[in-house]
Parts: structure tokens; C-alpha cells; sequence
């Protein structure tokens, strides 16, 4: 028997008006794979070891008070594809943070706030 744990991952379940339309918009803007989609119910995309599920709400308050933060590497091709897509979130673009980090945001279409983040010291 094991007496200690070790947490291995999470995965960020954010809030969908339109699970197709969430799934489209991470698998075209982002270069995520979609995993699962079935409408009005639940949704999951890919990308690496990141998974992002999505599940349906008819609240969009719900959806732009909700957020999740992604570790990357290779931050600067990531913000410039986002910035070519208009999607980057007009009060975060990419800076430095006291806590050590380079990061930028996007607003998915449903207003969740998704933060990436890479280490400064993995910063190129």
C-alpha cells in the first residue's frame, strides 16, 4: 500500500454557450485536437499533455468569471499567433510578472479567461 501521493495533472473544465463553437475555436485558433464534442453537453481538446474539457452553460456570467492557466514553452510563437488572430486579451499582453513569468491571456469566445504562462528562466 502507498502512503503517500503524488498529483499527476489537472484538467481546467471551463463553462461553453456552445460546445462547438469552444471546441472550433481551441482546435483553429490554438492547433488543439478535438478529443470529444457532443453539442449542448460536454467537449474535450488536446493539445500535448493539456487537455481542456468544456461543459454546456446557459449562463455566460459563469463563463467570463471563470479562468485557467497553461504552462508552455515556446511562449513568444504562441502570443504571435495569437496576436495575428486578434484574440489576445486587450489587458494582458505579454509581460513579465513578479512572481517570475512570462504570460499573456486570450478570452475564448464564452469569456473564460485563459492564461499561458513559461517560467522566465525557460523564456527564450
Amino acid at each position: 500500500m502507498t502512503t503517500t501521493t503524488a498529483f499527476v495533472s489537472a484538467t481546467p473544465v471551463l463553462a461553453s454557450l456552445d460546445i462547438a463553437r469552444s471546441v472550433a475555436f481551441f482546435v483553429e485558433q490554438l492547433g488543439f485536437a478535438q478529443v470529444y464534442l457532443q453539442q449542448g453537453s460536454y467537449g474535450i481538446v488536446e493539445q500535448g499533455a493539456v487537455q481542456l474539457h468544456f461543459w454546456a452553460c446557459a449562463d455566460k456570467r459563469i463563463a467570463e468569471a471563470t479562468g485557467c492557466r497553461i504552462r508552455v514553452d515556446g511562449i513568444e510563437a504562441l502570443y504571435a499567433r495569437c496576436v495575428n488572430a486578434g484574440i489576445v486579451h486587450p489587458h494582458a499582453p505579454l509581460a513579465e510578472t513578479p512572481w517570475s513569468t512570462l504570460e499573456f491571456a486570450i478570452l475564448d469566445p464564452d469569456g473564460n479567461l485563459v492564461t499561458f504562462h513559461q517560467a522566465m528562466a525557460d523564456a527564450v
